[in-house]
């Protein structure tokens, strides 16, 4: 699916967030990322096989914000 040299990390990978993006919904709160991966401004994550990683926001973050 990437085309970039070197090519983003794979959506199995750990570290697929790291992929570029391709089409960014702010309005709508998630991104497309060039793995296939559809990422949500809550830190949740659809897969392209359609499995689902549940927000994952820092604790620290969590604490300051609240």
């Amino acid at each position: 699916m990437c085309a970039h040299n070197p090519p983003c990390p794979v959506a199995e990978a750990p570290d697929r967030e790291a992929a570029r993006p391709v089409t960014h919904r702010f309005e709508q709160g998630w991104s497309l990322l060039c793995n296939g991966v559809l990422l949500f401004e809550d830190t949740g994550e659809l897969l392209p096989d359609g499995r689902v990683i549940a927000p994952h926001r820092p604790l620290e973050l969590m604490r300051v914000v609240a």
